[in-house]
């Protein structure tokens, strides 16, 4: 195959004939709707498992719960993020992060091995447009040979009865799912307040989540698979990914070639002819209209409906089926199997490492964080031949337990907390809390204007929870 200026040049029976591979636009540029054939076999049914789990997980999260605490919640506004229901503060951002970066690197290593099954089977864009909106559009407006119809036929009191009903519905599912949206970022209990109330008492969060909804209307009602194709980035972060290696859905050239419409009773072997008969049923199902027979496109999502299509026609016609398949550029070429590969065993062992090194982060970042600081502009003062420094304390609880907290001093030795405050701090769950401490140091010990001293935080077990280094401030002695 040789691309030339995005066409991909594909021999045929006759010579050498030109596809183009743009399934969204027209010769003089303007966009084509896609009226995309609904698919069925068995990558589909697959495909729609998946989708109802991924569904019922987006739908039922909000209201999940662990030790009274969200499952799942980033509430960028007040600061407040819960993830498998530990709290995270801005204390903990450089974990997430790290999570992003490690997020990043996995799907950069995962695109290289498997290609862009991610688009196909868990892009939240692919869930909502082909298994909520596109299965009600067909339910209200039929397959494609109907939609079709209806799209060219004039605004009778059909088109618009199925027009109204068809957008008012995918109006509503769009609130249903921003409001679920917002439950991620304020808590279910909020936006059950919210809705109570009104919009008189709440008119900005409304107008967020009428803004959001017309949003997410317009992306599935009129943007639809343009998003695949021309805004996300990842589609073009995967064309330098790839390499022969990487599967992808494929179609067998060598196997294929050269295409030619079926006759019964003919044998297209003798006569020249591949096992592709023509007929356009992978172009037919295709969302983002793509013709997968011109080669790997960035517009491919790798949906499988087009292996789908191929392989029930395959089987009427009495052919292997596969001739659209999962395989790479090199197996293709090759025409050995697809199987288990060292590269794909050794990328899915760094993959899991990743993930493991993130699940540690999350699960070793302690329960309980505390700092102490001199105020701003302190220094020491002498009394009764002691040093005495004054420390602000910050004590933060990432727990959903009560603790009870006492502090001590490991280093120096002869360090002592004079504070009139209680010996045992009670710290509710997930709370911050501030306050002051004295320590002294006996005049004669001082060695130095700066001297290191350690704070450590204990549980009622006597368990260290947290230690903190800092300096401890004394005169200035001229060494002799």
């Amino acid at each position: 195959m040789s691309i030339q200026q995005g066409n991909i040049k594909i021999p045929g029976s006759d010579g050498e004939a030109f596809r183009d591979s743009v399934g969204t636009m027209d010769d003089t540029g303007k966009r084509k709707w896609v009226f995309p054939k609904k698919p069925k076999g068995k990558f589909t049914n697959y495909r729609d498992y998946t989708s109802y789990v991924l569904l019922a997980l987006f739908f039922g999260i909000p209201f999940l719960k662990i030790n009274n605490n969200p499952f799942l919640l980033i509430n960028l506004i007040d600061r407040k993020f819960f993830i498998l229901g530990q709290s995270f503060y801005l204390q903990d951002f450089f974990i997430l992060a790290l999570g992003a970066v490690i997020s990043v690197i996995f799907v950069m290593l995962f695109t290289v091995v498997f290609g862009r099954i991610f688009c196909g089977w868990l892009c939240p864009q692919t869930i909502f447009m082909e298994m909520v909106f596109r299965k009600i559009e067909y339910w209200i407006e039929g397959d494609r040979n109907k939609q079709m119809k209806l799209d060219r036929q004039s605004w009778d009191s059909e088109k618009i009865r199925k027009r109204l009903l068809k957008w008012s519905v995918f109006f509503i599912i769009s609130l249903i799912i921003s409001h679920f949206m917002f439950m991620y970022i304020v808590g279910y209990e909020n936006i059950f307040k919210i809705i109570q109330k009104g919009p008189v008492e709440h008119p900005l969060h409304f107008t967020a989540m009428l803004s959001f909804s017309l949003v997410f209307y317009f992306v599935f009602t009129w943007l639809r698979e343009q998003v695949c194709t021309l805004i996300c980035p990842y589609g073009r972060l995967q064309g330098v990914l790839i390499d022969k290696q990487t599967i992808n859905v494929y179609y067998d050239t060598k196997r294929g070639e050269n295409r030619a419409k079926w006759r019964n009773g003919e044998d297209r072997k003798s006569s020249g002819k591949g096992d592709c008969i023509d007929c356009g049923q992978c172009v037919v199902v295709c969302p983002t209209g793509i013709d997968i027979r011109n080669g790997q496109q960035l517009e491919c999502v790798n949906c499988t409906a087009c292996i789908d299509a191929c392989d029930e026609v395959m089987v009427k016609v009495g052919l292997p089926t596969g001739l659209v398949r999962y395989a790479t550029e090199a197996e293709i070429e090759t025409g050995k199997k697809l199987g288990i590969t060292s590269r794909m065993i050794i990328t899915t062992i760094f993959l899991a490492l990743l993930i493991g090194f993130l699940g540690f982060l999350l699960n070793d970042r302690g329960s309980m964080e505390a700092k102490f600081i001199k105020p701003a502009g302190s220094t020491f003062f002498v009394r009764d031949g002691k040093i005495i420094n004054n420390f602000t304390y910050t004590f933060l609880n990432k727990t959903n337990e009560k603790k009870v907290i006492t502090i001590k001093i490991t280093h120096p030795n002869h360090a002592e907390i004079i504070s009139s405050g209680p010996s045992k701090i009670v710290l509710k769950g997930d709370q911050i809390l501030k306050g002051s401490i004295s320590i002294a140091f006996p005049e004669n010990e001082i060695k130095s204007s700066k001297q290191n001293i350690t704070f450590v935080v204990l549980d009622e077990k006597n368990e260290v929870l947290d230690t903190f280094e800092t300096t401890f401030e004394g005169p200035f002695k001229l060494a002799l």
